[in-house]
């Protein structure tokens, strides 16, 4: 369940959040497949998952847009049975590691369109020629996660690789959204409370005017705090997968969990 992998997050992200983002964007590369893929693709690309060690990526963001997917400036034209796709994708955790990307890309030429119906879903397969990878980013307390830019120019998809169908990429996206921002707010949640568990080990040994500090009220407050925020940030992000998990769209307390 979504709650279960919020559960495990935390707990990844206490102990270092560069291995927790790496392992997370993984989920967050599958969930397009999982919520919206075919059989066929679910098969060849989720079951590959399970038998392997393969990773994958969530080609969404750009270098000027990321949750605001109507600015996305990628495109894919329909040319036969394929798709050519130019563009760029910018902060790609797992870009240089994955074996596929979930890829977002407009579709409609025209600038009128509906942004519920101006893009598309795809898979795309990270050796296919026109795929260039950037270098590796340096994020700080994020050194274990492989973060990089990605160009895709002329790149053909095949359109059996289409999710859903022409057209249905912003859903599935926010879908996809919907279903991993909860993880993303148990990772913040893990590493805020691994500070504060630092910042209380500290407060209880660092001795001035005879006490340690955490007796000085100054600095208990600011302890206490940091307790309320921690662990309303944690029944925040478990509100937010419990919704989830009931069958219900969480938009609205998923985007509170990741913003808080």
């Amino acid at each position: 369940s979504i709650f279960d992998n919020c559960l495990i997050t935390e707990e990844l992200a206490y102990g270092c959040t560069g291995v927790q983002t790496a392992i997370e964007a993984n989920s967050l590369g599958q969930m397009p497949v999982i919520i919206a893929g075919s059989d066929a693709q679910k098969r060849k690309y989720l079951g590959r998952m399970a038998e392997e060690a393969l990773m994958c990526a969530y080609c969404v963001t750009e270098p000027g847009a990321g949750s605001d997917v109507a600015g996305l400036k990628t495109r894919a034209v329909k040319m036969g049975d394929e798709y050519v796709v130019n563009g760029q994708k910018m902060w790609i955790t797992n870009g240089g590691k994955a074996n596929w990307y979930f890829l977002l890309a407009r579709t409609s030429p025209d600038p009128k369109c509906p942004t519920s119906k101006a893009f598309t879903g795809f898979i795309v397969d990270a050796d296919t020629p026109g795929i260039q990878v950037g270098r590796k980013e340096l994020n700080m307390g994020q050194r274990c996660s492989d973060t990089r830019g990605i160009t895709f120019e002329d790149v053909r998809i095949p359109k059996e690789n289409v999710l859903i169908t022409e057209g249905a990429g912003f859903k599935i996206a926010m879908g996809a959204f919907d279903n991993t921002r909860p993880p993303v707010a148990a990772g913040a949640t893990g590493l805020a409370q691994r500070a504060l568990d630092e910042a209380t080990n500290y407060a209880l040994e660092r001795k001035t005017f005879g006490k340690v500090i955490a007796e000085h009220q100054a600095v208990s407050f600011l302890l206490a705090e940091m307790a309320m925020k921690v662990e309303l940030a944690r029944m925040a992000y478990q509100r937010s997968a419990w919704e989830v998990d009931q069958g219900r769209r969480n938009t609205y307390y998923a985007s509170i969990a990741k913003a808080f």
